[in-house]
């Protein structure tokens, strides 16, 4: 079955298609949850193709979210959003190197927190926009922090 005919993958690009940015932006982050965490099973299984798969993949999310920071909305959280994207860069690309699951332990738990965090400022701002505007607070908010 070729990657195009596969159903999950023609959903996937349906949802990538259809998703706000907002959501985008919640589907990065939890897709560098789930290649962080491969990477440290493959570490802590001594599977060095397959930590350094699930590594590099996380890298380059955390990469793409780091980039697409627009600071003209508000330059002082960009810089320090930013900042803690590129610890994060820092701390997968040692523990690539060193091969240690401690590493990897600290930057799941620090994208899981912030997962959690755009997830209820996401449902805070849609029902605050429902409050304002009589809506369905169920309609994806729009916020700043990513094109």
């Amino acid at each position: 079955m070729s990657v195009e005919s596969n159903p999950a993958n023609a959903y996937l690009r349906t949802k990538v298609l259809t998703a706000s940015r907002e959501e985008l932006r919640l589907m990065l982050l939890d897709g560098a949850i789930k290649f962080a965490t491969q990477g440290r099973e493959g570490l802590a299984a001594k599977n060095y193709e397959a930590s350094y798969n699930g590594i590099s993949q996380c890298r380059n999310i955390v990469l793409e979210l780091l980039t697409t920071i627009k600071p003209e909305f508000d330059p002082e959280l960009c810089e320090r959003v930013k900042a803690i994207y590129t610890f994060l860069y820092s701390e997968l690309v040692e523990a690539s190197l060193q091969k240690s699951v401690e590493k990897l332990d600290g930057v799941i738990k620090i994208l899981n927190y912030e997962r959690e965090t755009w997830a209820m400022l996401m449902d805070k701002v849609a029902a605050e926009r429902a409050k304002s505007s009589g809506d369905d607070p169920a309609r994806p908010a729009t916020l700043s922090l990513q094109a």
